[in-house]
């Protein structure tokens, strides 16, 4: 029986036999500003497992290195063991969000380019927005690697583009975690799912993601399902 290393919002993360492996496994909890609403839903880890596990085999292909490894059951993960760094990486392509709201920008509006925005992953502080001064002040991370970390997420958010657009979905805006691998290496780590990624339908502009839980505008089942739906139906796959 594996220990439980972390128990998160909506997966908890367990050891292996091998040093450098953990196993994830995705809950069936929902959350929303930052943890304050909180419910159960049934089928929800086993959805965004299938996501994620689809998205990163993709981006394994398109030579970006994560630490996913395999699909090892419904709703668990075989992934490298990383330290995290404790930083969030927003890529935003089109207005909406907390982004629209705090600079008073109406949502919808195509971005010129990408903007790229750091949270400062700790939850106690309800993950604080930083700039890069506040992350070589805190020594969260070198200014080498904050660099190395921009131009990785700048690459993943085109590959993703790439494979949303692929499935009718426009990428409005996501969130990126990294972590250091027993190489020292930074490496994309975390999920990529509805959770994590804002998803419009390019033709009805509907939320494909954690929006119509937060917003209550949507049932989030039927919605993560649509998405693993298109992910597994696509083209090449």
């Amino acid at each position: 029986m594996s220990d439980i290393l972390y128990l998160g919002k909506a997966k908890s993360v367990h050891s292996t036999d091998e040093l450098d492996e953990l196993r994830l496994v995705y809950l069936d909890q929902a959350t929303a500003l930052n943890g304050k609403k909180k419910d159960e839903i049934l089928g929800k880890g086993q959805l965004n497992n299938e996501i994620s596990s689809k998205v990163f085999h993709y981006l394994t292909t398109q030579g970006i290195k994560n630490h996913w490894i395999k699909q090892l059951s419904d709703t668990e993960q075989l992934v490298k063991a990383v330290t995290i760094i404790p930083l969030e990486v927003v890529v935003r392509n089109i207005s909406a969000g907390s982004f629209a709201k705090r600079f008073g920008i109406k949502e919808g509006l195509d971005l010129p380019k990408p903007i790229l925005e750091f949270y400062y992953k700790e939850d106690a502080l309800d993950d604080p927005f930083m700039n890069e001064d506040h992350i070589d002040y805190l020594k969260l991370a070198s200014k080498e690697d904050v660099s190395f970390i921009k131009e990785q997420a700048l690459k993943i958010n085109n590959v993703l583009i790439d494979l949303f657009s692929s499935i009718g979905l426009t990428l409005v805006d996501f969130k990126l975690e990294f972590g250091r691998d027993s190489n020292g290496q930074i490496i994309l780590a975390d999920e990529v799912t509805p959770d994590t990624c804002r998803l419009w339908d390019k033709e009805t502009l509907a939320s494909l993601d954690k929006d119509v839980y937060r917003k209550d505008t949507g049932d989030l089942v039927s919605v993560y399902k649509e998405v693993a739906k298109r992910l597994n139906e696509r083209k090449g796959e």
